[in-house]
């Protein structure tokens, strides 16, 4: 008979190269001394270690709330630590949490909301936490805690798309401040952007592309805006892209709008006004007029 659980799975991003980086030995201390933080922070938040699982750890919840506050637990205390990393090694954790059937068999857990969490930890990006609709509360999210819509997602094995929202996290000023001069000094000593991720925007003729370090970068019809858009329909300063929690959101700084629409989704586009919205995959923004208006100013983006 199956039971409702609430499955989460981390991964840790990057744990290859830290083999490559550190040697196997050291490289393995590393990674277990984490998964061990993690494990300890799975049993605090009464949840139960079903298997670790090399670089990332498997647990389900009896509770969403639960499992919520343990994935938020797991950045902000995985944060702290991540300028005490060796020197070029970055390892932020991603993690995927669903809600739904579960069958236990075997000292294992099989069923729909296992396979949609480990599938949105495997899309998550850095230190990103990416949770089924039906995980979140969002009228009973703690201080601190915030969550964006990510869209709907095909999983694969799965008749129907999943509404999918990032959930976001912070930290005190100082955590912040720790956390940020990390990711800076890795990133200048290793010659790289250790986060991992860029968008390139295409609009017409104009192609560029902004990694995450380059973030914010705005969209607009002035000459200040990093991404020029000539059309009476694009505002001063438009829109904006910003880095937040390892992903790429776009924020709405308009008069008329902005409509977001995926490539991987058939449910349709999202109006933006003065609102903000993750950006995953591929797709198109449209500025000032629907998709709807063929002589609309569309700009194309890919998150990778």
């Amino acid at each position: 008979m199956g039971i409702k659980s609430t499955v989460v799975f981390t991964d840790l991003h990057g744990s290859t190269g830290a083999f490559g980086a550190l040697g196997n030995a050291r490289a393995t201390v590393v990674i277990t001394q984490i998964l061990d933080q993690i494990t300890a922070l799975v049993y605090a938040h009464q949840g139960q270690l079903v298997k670790k699982l090399g670089d990332g750890v498997m647990a389900v919840f009896g509770q969403p709330g639960k499992a919520l506050d343990f994935a938020v637990q797991v950045q902000r205390v995985h944060s702290r630590h991540l300028y005490n990393f060796e020197l070029g090694v970055s390892l932020p954790v991603k993690i995927g949490i669903a809600f739904g059937d579960t069958e236990f068999t075997e000292g294992d857990y099989y069923g729909d909301a296992v396979n949609v969490a480990a599938r949105l930890c495997d899309l998550a990006g850095p230190s990103q936490i990416w949770a089924s609709k039906g995980s979140v509360d969002v009228l009973a999210l703690k201080k601190g805690v915030s969550v964006r819509a990510v869209g709907n997602i095909a999983i694969r094995g799965r008749s129907e798309n999943c509404e999918v929202l990032q959930v976001e996290w912070k930290e005190d000023e100082q955590s912040d401040f720790l956390t940020m001069q990390a990711q800076i000094m890795v990133s200048t000593l290793s010659g790289k952007d250790v986060l991992g991720k860029q968008v390139d925007l295409t609009y017409r003729e104009k192609h560029m592309t902004f990694r995450s370090f380059e973030l914010p970068a705005h969209i607009g019809r002035v000459k200040s805006a990093e991404f020029i858009v000539s059309d009476p329909r694009v505002s001063r300063m438009h829109a904006r892209l910003v880095w937040r929690n390892g992903g790429v959101l776009v924020e709405d700084l308009s008069t008329y709008g902005t409509w977001v629409r995926f490539a991987d989704d058939s449910s349709g586009e999202i109006l933006l006004r003065r609102d903000e919205c993750v950006l995953h995959g591929s797709g198109e923004l449209g500025l000032g007029a629907s998709f709807g208006d063929s002589s609309a100013p569309v700009v194309s983006f890919s998150v990778s």
